[in-house]
């Protein structure tokens, strides 16, 4: 009697769904194997193994780890013939050239293919419908494809971000408007904070921004701890912070989002000129954070900023500034770091004012803030009248197109228009606002005042974007030091110029940073004012060369 010995059927199974998040929502992966299970079970097929996918069935599928793996094995097992066990005509290819080219793959390694849903027949007929189903599914995933496209655009349109929540923001979903952008802190607050300082000058450069940002554990970096550079660009270009949404590619532009923006639109026009402003070099990472005056003070021989560096000794190194200017006589002839830096410190405390100039200047700054709410309904008008002059610009703008036919001049014309409109949103955000000053004097002021009371305080705090700081807002212009006399008579910024106005009688200087001088009161109405009567007072010498009461 003879026996037929059934040679072994082996499988193997592929899955797909078109993203991870259907993996998340639901079970669309096991349902398939357990179709393509049971099928083999009733067949007799051994099941080696299972190749799952959460990618698009659009493209190529080499683009597909799943498929890859898939043809990788089969390749590997040249021995075998394999069944390709799959649940849907769909979960194969969603495009007919690369359906065919997908056969034709497995069909080279030896491995037939079987549908749950779809029967393949080698016939002129069974192909002829294969390639129609192949089509269709073409077809469905563009069709899906410009719907999904159609839906974001009329969101888009609507003022709402429909892409990844830029750095700052989250999504979170709202009854009166579906998902919607909210403030994502503490990281909304480093974004903003960055972005106002870079739009003022507080960061001088695209990298300090950038150390700002890697300085702040909140902010997601990379594997090596850093920031890319083109990030940080990124989100200063980004017109999301400012409240605004455009698209090139689909024509939107400067559509008002629905949103809280992080800075207001001016503040992004602020940042936009400055990056569009004389480009300045990179600080020198290195460097810069164990020597901060590196770049700011001058020789004072050729009057190019020092350099600075550490020099190895026989125990240990040290550091000094230099000039590295060659045909300059102080040329590498090097300045002690301790010496320099003691001597800035020095020039630091002697910019902190009396305690009487102190509650004086206070007085002064609350007089200028309750002035300038007083002067917020007048401005409301002056903001109309140029609204109207700017719409006014447009319009003419507008019938000049109409008149000219070449190309260079509309697209001129065209790029006028733009500009005009970004004012007159600026326009309106401030007309919007009521130009009142934000928050109570004393919230607001806070900062301003503790530096006013104390630069050397916060330099002494060894943080050194602190210290950048403090050099930009104490100095209006960088610093001479001589090798042999030290630093010269520094440039001091118009707060500081003021103080030191009241103590020389200076009014015309006082009068120039908007500030009335204070009168010269008698001792009962400086008590009725509370302010300290000064003792005879003794001589402080300022950085700036000027003499101050001590009491």
């Amino acid at each position: 009697m003879n026996t037929e010995i059934k040679q072994p059927k082996y499988a193997v199974i592929y899955c797909r769904v078109s993203s991870a998040a259907q993996v998340n929502r639901g079970h669309g992966l096991e349902s398939q194997e357990t179709r393509c299970r049971e099928h083999a079970l009733a067949n007799n097929y051994h099941v080696e193994a299972m190749f799952p996918d959460d990618v698009s069935g659009g493209g190529d599928f080499m683009n597909r780890p799943g498929m890859v793996a898939l043809l990788s094995f089969l390749e590997a097992q040249k021995d075998k013939s394999y069944t390709v066990i799959f649940d849907d005509l769909k979960r194969f290819a969603r495009d007919t050239e690369f359906h065919i080219k997908l056969r034709q793959a497995l069909a080279a390694r030896g491995a037939s293919v079987y549908c749950l849903n779809f029967k393949f027949e080698d016939t002129p007929e069974g192909e002829f419908i294969e390639t129609i189903m192949a089509a269709q599914g073409q077809l469905e995933r563009k069709q899906n494809g410009r719907q999904v496209v159609q839906k974001m655009r009329a969101r888009l349109s609507s003022g709402y971000w429909v892409f990844k929540a830029p750095a700052g923001f989250r999504f979170e979903r709202q009854a009166a408007h579906g998902n919607i952008l909210v403030r994502d802190e503490p990281l909304a607050s480093i974004v903003q904070e960055a972005l106002e300082g870079y739009a003022v000058g507080r960061f001088e450069t695209q990298a300090e921004v950038k150390r700002y940002f890697e300085s702040q554990p909140a902010f997601p970096k990379n594997g090596r701890g850093t920031i890319n550079q083109q990030r940080v660009t990124d989100i200063l270009l980004h017109p999301i912070y400012a409240g605004y949404i455009t698209h090139e590619n689909w024509k939107l532009n400067w559509l008002k989002a629905k949103h809280e923006p992080l800075i207001s639109l001016a503040t992004y026009e602020a940042i936009q000129n400055r990056r569009a402003g004389v480009a300045k070099a990179p600080i020198r990472k290195n460097l810069n954070k164990d020597f901060p005056l590196r770049g700011f003070v001058l020789c004072n021989d050729c009057q190019k900023p020092l350099t600075a560096c550490w020099s190895q000794g026989k125990m240990k190194k040290y550091a000094y500034y230099l000039c590295d200017s060659k045909g300059c006589v102080s040329y590498r002839k090097s300045i002690p770091r301790d010496r320099m830096e003691g001597e800035f410190a020095d020039i630091l405390r002697t910019l902190q004012p009396t305690k009487g100039l102190f509650d004086i200047a206070k007085a002064m700054f609350k007089d200028a803030w309750n002035q300038r709410s007083r002067q917020a309904e007048a401005m409301q008008v002056t903001l109309k009248a140029d609204i109207k002059a700017t719409e006014k610009q447009i319009d003419g703008l507008l019938e000049r197109i109409m008149d000219v036919s070449s190309p260079t001049v509309i697209n001129a014309y065209e790029a006028k228009i733009e500009k005009l409109e970004r004012n007159k949103r600026v326009l309106a955000e401030k007309l919007q606002s009521g130009g009142k000053s934000k928050g109570r004097f004393n919230d607001s002021i806070e900062h301003a005042l503790t530096f006013l009371a104390n630069p050397w305080k916060i330099w002494n705090s060894g943080k050194f974007t602190l210290q950048r700081t403090v050099l930009r807002l104490a100095f209006s212009e960088r610093i001479s030091y001589c090798r042999k006399t030290g630093y010269r008579t520094p440039k001091t910024t118009l707060p500081f110029k003021v103080l030191e106005g009241f103590y020389k009688g200076d009014s015309e200087l006082v009068r120039s940073g908007g500030l009335e001088p204070p009168r010269v009161l008698p001792h009962s109405d400086l008590n009725a004012a509370r302010l300290p009567i000064p003792p005879r007072p003794q001589c402080l010498r300022l950085g700036f060369g000027g003499c101050v009461a001590k009491p």
